[in-house]
């Protein structure tokens, strides 16, 4: 192996993109593909050939390890932990992922396949003209990159490696790699926290250079099902309800401005994620976000509210609203006792002279089940854009700079300042 880590970076990612894991929504099972837990078996043996402790695969292809502390006996720094999920979302593109590297790029258009004849256009990407004369890790232009997040699979392994063959100076380290984030975290809630006791952890799950999360949306999922009545058009006045048009009605309610493509920041939504019906039965399926708690649960009573007003207006029809809590804020876990969590990564990011850019990510990682479970977990930078896109790329020269963060919060802690 290379001892240049932005080889050893990449030389890891394309075994591990070899590996196809796509989750699905389809087989309602954790894991939702068997590529994830073939990912998870390769992981394990890597995890015990660096000599890592309680190394297992749980039966849901939940991965746990342990690299005990190094330091002097008797000197106690707290437990820290990152988890990294290891399938790749389903977008409709092909899960076989073929990325190659664009060696010292100059700038313009990138041909991802020629056979295909699909680019990656500055026109509709510009972000990317600011890497030139770096080396860009993009795909095929068939699929995802995978970057999301095999890049922190790699990040995470490397640095392993790193600190073992280096011996440096670190405290106890658990590491989880995890199946179905993409699914809504489906694979953090088959964790057994016993086996990652940490005092804090972190994700490294999106997006560019210097991006620091420590605020996700408040999530959950809306199904409305309405059942109406068929009939013949020759004898249907006062017998039919269609509930296709009922549930037309109920999306009438909605506030047109509230939806992704009219928010941004710390706006909240409700998204329509789908509708399927038939003369019998309507199913409306629906997300809602937000990173104000209270605003989140006002959204949920609109739906409540627009359901019921529903039912008065469409008495003859069978009318459910079903609502579920899916993940919540990171920023509501903070406390003055688990806060050392992120001043150390903003340490982390100072000390290795990457300037941090915190926002509020109008998404959720797995980092935003374990905080509300009592771990708080803060997520960083890949150094990849456009996620969940055939554009997605990953500059290495930020990946670089994950890894260092990565390097340097294992350091900090342990330091014990």
């Amino acid at each position: 192996m290379s001892t240049q880590p932005r080889e050893e970076l990449l030389e890891r990612f394309l075994r591990y993109a070899a590996i196809s894991s796509q989750s699905s929504l389809k087989t309602g099972s954790v894991p939702s593909s068997e590529g994830e837990r073939v990912l998870a078996e390769l992981l394990a043996g890597e995890l015990r050939a660096f000599g890592l402790e309680d190394v297992e695969v749980s039966p849901y292809a939940v991965v746990t390890s342990k690299l005990p502390s190094n330091l002097p006996e008797g000197k106690k720094v707290p437990a820290i932990g990152w988890i990294v999920h290891m399938d790749t979302v389903d977008v409709g593109l092909s899960p076989d992922i073929h990325p190659h590297v664009v060696r010292n790029y100059q700038g313009g258009d990138i041909l991802l396949n020629p056979e295909k004849d699909i680019w990656l256009r500055t026109a509709e990407h510009p972000e990317i003209e600011r890497y030139k004369g770096d080396d860009i890790v993009v795909s095929d232009g068939t699929s995802v990159l995978g970057a999301d997040d095999k890049s922190a699979i790699a990040n995470v392994m490397t640095a392993l490696d790193i600190v073992i063959r280096e011996n440096r100076p670190h405290g106890d380290i658990y590491i989880c790699f995890v199946p179905d984030e993409e699914l809504g975290e489906q694979g953090a809630r088959k964790l057994d926290l016993a086996k990652f006791p940490v005092d804090w952890a972190y994700t490294i799950d999106c997006c560019e250079l210097g991006e620091v999360v420590w605020e996700t949306f408040n999530a959950g999922n809306a199904k409305l099902t309405v059942k109406g009545i068929p009939a013949h058009p020759m004898s249907s006045k006062g017998v039919m309800v269609n509930p296709t048009l009922v549930v037309h009605d109920f999306l009438n309610m909605l506030d047109r401005a509230a939806t992704p493509e009219c928010t941004e920041g710390r706006e909240g939504f409700i998204v329509v994620k789908g509708i399927q019906s038939n003369p019998s039965k309507a199913v409306l399926t629906m997300k809602v976000r937000d990173h104000n708690r209270k605003l989140y649960e006002e959204k949920k009573n609109l739906l409540r509210a627009a359901a019921e007003f529903l039912r008065v207006r469409h008495p003859r029809a069978g009318i459910e609203l079903e609502l579920s809590d899916s993940y919540a804020n990171i920023a509501d876990a903070v406390t003055n006792e688990n806060r050392r969590g992120i001043d150390c990564l903003d340490q982390a990011l100072e000390e290795t002279g990457v300037e941090a850019k915190t926002k509020a990510m109008r998404g959720g990682t797995d980092g935003s089940y374990l905080s509300v479970k009592g771990v708080l977990t803060p997520n960083y930078f890949t150094g990849a854009h456009n996620f969940h896109s055939n554009c997605e790329f990953l500059p290495m020269s930020s990946w670089e700079k994950s890894l260092g963060v990565t390097l340097k919060l294992m350091e900090i802690v342990a330091r014990g300042e």
